[in-house]
């Protein structure tokens, strides 16, 4: 398993400022909890999943099953 940041720079960056613009919460999302700061609950429990290979919620990270 690897995790990765997308490839395409114009999504990490827009992410990104998302991100510094609400302190650490995905920018996708609309509370502001501790399930929604990055890296959000959803996607630590995907990362769990020994089936499971895609990007995050928001597009910034990626799970491949191989190296």
């Amino acid at each position: 398993m690897k995790i990765r940041e997308n490839p395409d720079q114009e999504i990490v960056r827009t992410v990104r400022e998302g991100l510094k613009a609400k302190g650490g919460y995905c920018p996708c999302r609309i509370g502001q909890d501790e399930d929604n700061k990055c890296m959000c609950r959803e996607f630590r429990e995907q990362i769990t999943d020994p089936e499971f290979e895609g990007y995050c919620h928001c597009m910034l990270y990626y799970k491949s099953l191989s190296e």
